[in-house]
């Protein structure tokens, strides 16, 4: 079982409320997460506990540069980012190096499971 993990204070919000259906991932990782595949979808710092918000299933893995990122893209990682810029700070401070439009990313869209 494969898990997509959130830092909590960037994204517990939106996934609780299911705002967020896209992660954007820095380089190539169509190789980890594929179409059809189930997920936990988690919250926690690296290194640390992390807590299990649902099951989602992975609709589509796009691999591409940050330059092609479309505003659907963007808004489906955070509803509040509106720009590439905004993805670019994003990824530098999650990953902690300096990104460029040039860099590879993966946009996994993803859907909840519900349980019940």
């Amino acid at each position: 079982m494969f898990a997509l993990n959130f830092y909590t204070d960037l994204y517990e919000d939106v996934l609780r409320n299911s705002r967020k259906t896209a992660t954007i991932r820095l380089g190539d990782k169509s190789r980890k997460y594929e179409a059809g595949q189930i997920v936990w979808v988690t919250v926690g710092n690296r290194y640390s506990r992390r807590q299990k918000l649902y099951s989602a299933i992975i609709d589509k893995v796009d691999v591409k540069p940050i330059s092609e990122l479309s505003p659907r893209d963007i808004e489906r990682e955070n509803p509040e980012m509106r720009s590439q810029d905004e993805i670019i700070s994003l990824l530098t401070r999650v990953y902690g190096e300096f990104v460029t439009p040039a860099h590879m990313v993966t946009v996994i869209h993803f859907s909840r499971v519900d349980e019940h």
